[in-house]
């Protein structure tokens, strides 16, 4: 892997990998204690509608998948709690409203059809400077909100109740909360792509959950499996020419699937010695 870092474009690829694997380790970890995984599904289908309209009208299908997450998120929150719709039906709606309007906006587009394979499945070679700024932005947003508001997010995430009798605006921090779903989100498409990115949110955190239960520690841990899996998923795209999203989303599974064996052989070990005595 040392002799690929004289490419500018695999550096690129690298810090990627690690800026993703840190936000998605601190935002997973939020998306799986609250149990809002269906949610971020939702958000990051939703998101393909401003793919569709940044490639129809030219400018970066980024930014258009930015404010249409921020928009679905938002939205989901707001009809979640205020109407009489439900969350899942909410969900649904916008999920299939956003794919409809990014297949339909693709379609109409003057000219060849763009190539999706990027942002369905990831690439994240190429991953350009101003992406890296992105990332980093959002990186240090997120990290730094965790850090000044840890408390409040733990209460958020397991007991919103405690906060409301304690006079904190619950639905303040929902909304900023679910924004930045939304924002990890998107700069995770470059990356492992709209497909895959729910896998990105989840496996790291459920593999940190086998072994401790902190939330910090499973931050922590989740950040070092995503960097694992990405590094090492990057590098297997590079030599096998394969998709880079699905390489680390199979990497991460490996990763898994190793240390889940691993605590299973270690408690049959303990039951075993136990028994002995």
């Amino acid at each position: 892997m040392l002799e690929l870092l004289q490419y500018d474009f695999f550096v690129n690829a690298v810090i990627a990998a690690v800026l993703t694997s840190i936000t998605c380790g601190i935002i997973g970890t939020y998306i799986v204690s609250k149990r809002i995984v269906f949610i971020s599904g939702g958000i990051t289908h939703t998101s393909f509608g401003g793919i569709g309209l940044g490639y129809y009208l030219g400018f970066n299908p980024l930014l258009g998948a930015t404010v249409f997450s921020l928009l679905a998120a938002w939205i989901i929150e707001f009809m979640s709690k205020r109407t009489d719709v439900r969350e899942d039906s909410a969900i649904a709606i916008l999920w299939s409203f956003g794919m409809a309007i990014g297949i339909i906006f693709i379609f109409i587009t003057p000219g060849y059809a763009p190539n999706l394979m990027s942002y369905l499945f990831g690439s994240i070679l190429t991953v350009s400077h101003l992406d890296i700024i992105m990332m980093l932005t959002v990186t240090l947003s997120i990290s730094l909100f965790f850090g000044l508001f840890y408390k409040t997010i733990l209460y958020t995430a397991f007991d919103e109740q405690y906060l409301k009798t304690r006079n904190i605006p619950v639905e303040f921090f929902n909304y900023i909360l679910i924004g930045f779903v939304a924002l990890a989100i998107v700069l995770s498409i470059k990356t492992v792509g709209i497909i895959l990115i729910i896998s990105l949110l989840t496996i790291p955190q459920s593999t940190a959950n086998l072994f401790v239960k902190d939330f910090g520690r499973i931050i922590l841990y989740s950040v070092i499996i995503g960097i694992a899996g990405s590094l090492s998923g990057l590098t297997a795209s590079y030599y096998l020419n394969i998709p880079s999203g699905a390489s680390i989303i199979f990497f991460l599974v490996v990763i898994f699937a190793v240390l889940r064996f691993i605590k299973y052989l270690s408690v049959k070990t303990i039951r075993v010695d136990i028994s002995d005595k």
